[in-house]
């Protein structure tokens, strides 16, 4: 799969991008909603698997009307543990260190703090889990996933389609980064991308990347660290980084980046 090439269909809030493989089809969705977060349909078969949840009260709504009628198989919750109206009679699949992290962990307090900012239109409520994966390979909905446990919660691989599913990348946008032993966890992860040569990387705050993009995620990194070892503060810190890449988006994300640094 290319990454430019698709279809686009207009949602009542945001769009989707459909790949179309031949046998496998990735429906790509862009909610519009202020994370900018992004879910992934695989379908095969006439039969869907979800890739994340979206959080939001108005993307939820309309995918969910973009699936009514479908035969859904499962969800697969991983960093994205709110938006529980998503879907709610369908199988939802996590490692236990994920549904752990959306419960009582990291996830849990992003999950309050977006319900403070945004109030209503953050669907704060958490997807119930029905089935425990673990690390390794299952089959769902007829479509083989590979599970990759992470520190946080988990990654996808899904081997039809050559690609593979991690939260963040965005290689023209800021992350989170908790630090420079984060940065280089990451830096390690993306290296580990590259060199089984997969055509996408799908993350929930981007449209799908390539490697090239993973390069490109890699070198900002390693700019990131250099940096932060060169401020003495947050916002010093911040000045610089945005000086050296002022085209990219994510401020918010920068923000929580040099309070991981700063404290």
């Amino acid at each position: 799969m290319n990454k430019r090439d698709f279809i686009t269909v207009r949602l009542a809030q945001g769009e989707m991008h459909i790949y179309d493989s031949g046998g496998v089809k990735l429906h790509a969705y862009q909610t519009g909603d202020p994370l900018a977060d992004e879910v992934f349909l695989v379908e095969k078969a006439g039969r869907f698997v979800a890739v994340e949840s979206p959080c939001f009260t108005g993307s939820v709504t309309a995918l969910n009307e973009y699936l009514a009628g479908r035969d859904v198989a499962g969800v697969l919750v991983s960093y994205h543990g709110a938006g529980a109206t998503f879907l709610p009679d369908a199988p939802k699949y996590a490692t236990a260190n994920a549904a752990e992290y959306a419960r009582q962990g990291g996830g849990k307090a992003l999950i309050s703090q977006f319900a403070a900012v945004f109030g209503s239109a953050f669907d704060s409520s958490i997807h119930p889990i029905s089935r425990t994966l673990t690390q390794g390979e299952v089959t769902i909905g007829g479509i083989r996933f590979v599970i990759h446990q992470t520190a946080e919660a988990f990654d996808v691989e899904i081997p039809e389609i050559n690609a593979v599913y991690t939260h963040m990348l965005g290689h023209d946008c800021h992350s989170i980064v908790a630090g420079s032993g984060h940065a280089d966890a990451m830096i390690a992860q993306l290296q580990g991308y590259i060199q089984p040569g997969y055509d996408l990387i799908l993350t929930s705050h981007y449209t799908p990347e390539d490697l090239k993009d993973a390069e490109t995620k890699i070198r900002y990194l390693e700019e990131l660290k250099a940096i932060a070892s060169s401020c003495t503060g947050g916002e010093s810190f911040k000045t610089a980084v945005r000086e050296r890449y002022p085209a990219y988006s994510g401020e918010n994300y920068l923000d929580m980046t040099a309070g991981f640094f700063f404290g």
